[in-house]
């Protein structure tokens, strides 16, 4: 059994991963960490990580990019184990997650869900193919209360694309501030924001009279929850290292 401490265990995302724990033999939520330090029926909520009176197994983050130094602090000072399923991380802080991954096993992706993975994956298998001769345009799509954009995930598309093809393409966001036309070796990257959409993320492949495109649409937000607590699971006996949905699937 896997004893896991939820980060954000009151937040939106920590209420679905407590509700999928719930019903699965293989792991269970010991403690939380929330700002609004309500109890939940089944574990105890603290204010901070620093509180916890049991060492969880493995810790599984939704929270805010504000709170990564408290968090990799902990991981690091009582070696426990994270699935930081949080977004929005600078590059600096996404730097700080893969120096913690040399003491902890770090379990780090843009997009918990399999099936954005599995895009990802596509799509790698699409450039290696039409790189060079297609146009390549990613599109997302997410609610109006996301900050940052592009989307992590939206990224993370482009820097599978952009590795299959040797790293030769730059990202272009948005193009109302340029009056040129477009540069071969460029990734375009758009942002929607409205409404409750969960996420919707496109990728186009636009050639000499064709178009292929590949999508992936997020109905709710338990598709992410499913994924953090398969990574928790999976995460729990790893050595020091950062992991990620290609190195859980591998070993699927």
């Amino acid at each position: 059994m896997v004893n896991v401490t939820l980060c954000g265990a009151n937040g939106k995302m920590g209420r679905v991963c407590t509700d999928l724990i719930s019903g699965r033999d293989d792991c269970q939520v010991i403690s939380g960490v929330d700002l609004v330090t309500e109890r939940n029926s089944d574990f105890p909520v603290f204010a901070n990580i620093s509180q916890l009176p049991q060492k969880p197994d493995v810790i599984i983050d939704f929270t805010h990019p504000s709170g990564l130094n408290a968090l990799l602090d902990y991981c690091i000072s009582t070696g426990t184990p994270a699935v930081i399923a949080t977004t929005g991380f600078s590059s600096e802080q996404i730097e700080q997650i893969k120096k913690a991954s040399e003491q902890v096993p770090i379990f780090f992706s843009f997009n918990m869900s399999l099936g954005i993975n599995l895009l990802a994956s596509l799509a790698k298998s699409a450039a290696k193919v039409l790189g060079g001769q297609f146009d390549i345009e990613i599109l997302e799509k997410h609610h109006n209360q996301k900050i940052d954009a592009p989307s992590g995930t939206a990224i993370m598309l482009a820097d599978a694309i952009n590795e299959t093809l040797d790293n030769k393409y730059h990202y272009v966001y948005d193009r109302h501030s340029q009056r040129m036309k477009r540069e071969k070796y460029e990734i375009g990257m758009h942002s929607v924001r409205g409404g409750t959409i969960v996420g919707e993320h496109d990728i186009f492949f636009a050639g000499r009279d064709e178009v292929i495109t590949l999508s992936h649409s997020a109905a709710s937000k338990e598709v992410f929850a499913v994924g953090a607590v398969n990574a928790a699971v999976f995460l729990a006996k790893k050595q020091p290292g950062l992991y990620d949905m290609s190195s859980m699937l591998s070993e699927g």
